[in-house]
């Protein structure tokens, strides 16, 4: 008797979790942009489905939107008091998802209004995660900045 009742139990309890609410579509919420700062230096970055693009701006950027591509940028600024301007520097991107498969990714410079901006496209699978490693040389100096993104 008892395990009969087990499957009502569990299908009651399961009925309970949804609070009757129909399923919903899941919906992409855009990463936060980052920042680390090197002494002056600040190096933004961020990596994005391109699908989250407009289709305006990715036109802009030259980039496909599709769901295999992300958009990934970097911005290099000096500080100068609490202005900031471009900054100079040698960007190089590298991607690796979760087993290992590692991919370079070639970045080119965009205007972004008054600003240089650096961009790239790497190739990921929907629902796996990458970890990006960004490596800046400026003024005889080496820095590295690692991320993370789940698409």
């Amino acid at each position: 008797m008892k395990i009969r009742l087990l499957p009502a139990l569990f299908l009651a309890l399961l009925t309970a979790c949804s609070g009757g609410e129909a399923p919903r579509t899941a919906e992409f919420v855009p990463p936060a942009p980052a920042e680390t700062d090197f002494g002056s230096l600040r190096v933004r970055y961020n990596a994005l489905p391109t699908l989250a693009l407009s289709e305006a701006v990715a036109k802009q950027y030259g980039v496909p939107r599709d769901a295999g591509t992300a958009l990934v940028l970097v911005a290099l600024r000096e500080m100068k008091g609490t202005e900031e301007v471009d900054a100079d520097g040698e960007v190089s991107v590298s991607a690796h998802d979760l087993s290992g498969a590692r991919q370079a990714i070639t970045l080119r410079k965009v205007e972004a209004g008054e600003y240089t901006d650096l961009i790239g496209t790497a190739r990921i699978s929907p629902r796996d995660s990458y970890r990006f490693e960004i490596v800046v040389k400026t003024g005889g100096r080496t820095e590295a900045v690692k991320f993370q993104r789940n698409f």
